[in-house]
């Protein structure tokens, strides 16, 4: 650490303060970019002119050849668009993005804050197409703090259209938290077929199945044009009750009598665990917990088992037990919030002695039915348990 020291008669208040450059070493990068910058949207100097919405751009070709590959070609590379003083019409894009993209060209700087999100995804359109990876990858990353009900699923259409994972990723989590909202929003009606499938198909995407049935359905209504076969065979019928099937489902006419009787079979002969259910899915995260509405149902010294203290526990107090008895049918068993997939189980067997324990684990969504998760049952364990397993969709553990 260190002071400096400015003397009074040095100081100057006509340029602000610059980032810290290393000695023998000058760095006006900002100065360049305000110059270049200069020349943008001017008459002076421009050899090539793009109209967009009937909005004439005059720009630089060697300045948009330097920095894209797509312009270097373009401008450059023997065709129409590269004889002196052309005129280009671009037709996929708004003055308004074309304009950010141009600023960005020439400056390195965008802003993007007090953009409309339509124009933000028409930029970021841009960026993929004239190869900006950086500027795409800015662009993603902002559009992801600003997902809402409105917009998610515009951007996970674009997301989608240009294989942008982290992007994607993001609207995807959005929506699995948000599923009942999201089927209800102008945006779904407004979804590509594909988008719209990969969306519907995730088991993670956690809404009832007639919220779903009834979505597409209203999808389906939107986009008259698209085969509406393959979007409700993304319906998971025997998810629905006999009196859903019958008053909503079989009116509507999109799905054969076959297709139903086919559900009501499944539904009847099928145990409840084998069904495919969706769940809530919250990665790395700890759901057995108040926050997220679990509950212990049965066992002894309730409060104790979720409060997530794992250091202080003794004889009598800080844990949750339950009597060990021949016929196994005592137990300790939670109840989550709500439908969850889950794969990882961690728990502290208690060890401040020397006794080890025998235990399995089971899951159900209905309390009837139960699937062993994790036998351990002729094992002799102690401490903590770091257990992984087939991901399931449960409410009970």
């Amino acid at each position: 650490s260190g002071y400096q020291y400015h003397h009074p008669s040095k100081m100057s208040n006509s340029h602000p303060l610059r980032p810290y450059t290393a000695v023998g070493e000058i760095d006006h990068v900002h100065i360049l970019s305000e110059h270049i910058g200069a020349l943008m949207n001017g008459e002076e100097y421009s050899d090539v002119t793009f109209i967009v919405e009937k909005k004439r751009f005059p720009a630089h070709r060697v300045i948009l050849a330097a920095r894209c590959h797509y312009f270097r070609a373009l401008l450059y590379g023997g065709m129409r668009e590269s004889q002196p003083e052309a005129e280009i019409p671009l037709q996929d894009t708004t003055a308004e993005a074309f304009t950010m993209l141009l600023k960005y060209i020439y400056t390195g700087r965008a802003t993007l804050r007090d953009e409309k999100e339509e124009v933000l995804l028409d930029f970021l359109s841009l960026a993929h197409k004239y190869g900006f990876p950086e500027l795409e990858d800015s662009t993603s990353e902002y559009l992801c703090t600003i997902l809402n009900i409105q917009n998610v699923c515009m951007t996970f259409d674009v997301a989608s259209l240009y294989s942008l994972p982290k992007l994607t990723f993001m609207c995807c989590m959005f929506m699995d938290r948000n599923a009942q909202e999201v089927l209800s929003s102008e945006g779904f009606l407004s979804l590509s077929k594909a988008a719209l499938l990969s969306i519907v198909l995730r088991d993670s995407f956690a809404a009832p199945e007639k919220d779903i049935f009834q979505a597409l359905m209203n999808w389906c209504k939107h986009n008259p044009k698209e085969s509406h076969a393959e979007i409700m065979q993304a319906v998971r019928l025997p998810l629905m009750s006999l009196t859903e099937l019958l008053n909503v489902v079989r009116p509507s006419g999109l799905l054969s009598p076959d297709a139903i009787l086919d559900a009501i079979k499944i539904r009847s002969e099928s145990r409840d665990m084998d069904l495919n259910y969706r769940g809530m899915l919250i990665p790395g995260e700890n759901i057995a917990t108040m926050k997220y509405g679990a509950q212990v149902v049965k066992g002894e010294l309730k409060s104790a088992l979720l409060d997530g203290d794992t250091q202080n526990y003794d004889l009598d107090h800080g844990f949750s037990r339950h009597p060990i008895s021949d016929d196994c049918r005592s137990g300790i068993e939670i109840k989550l919030g709500q439908p969850s997939i889950i794969n990882h189980i961690r728990i502290l067997l208690w060890d401040r002695d020397s006794r080890s324990y025998s235990y399995y684990i089971e899951v159900s969504m209905d309390e009837l039915d139960w699937i062993r998760v994790i036998d351990h049952s002729k094992y002799l364990c102690r401490s903590w348990q770091n257990l992984y397993f087939p991901a399931r969709v449960c409410r009970l553990v």
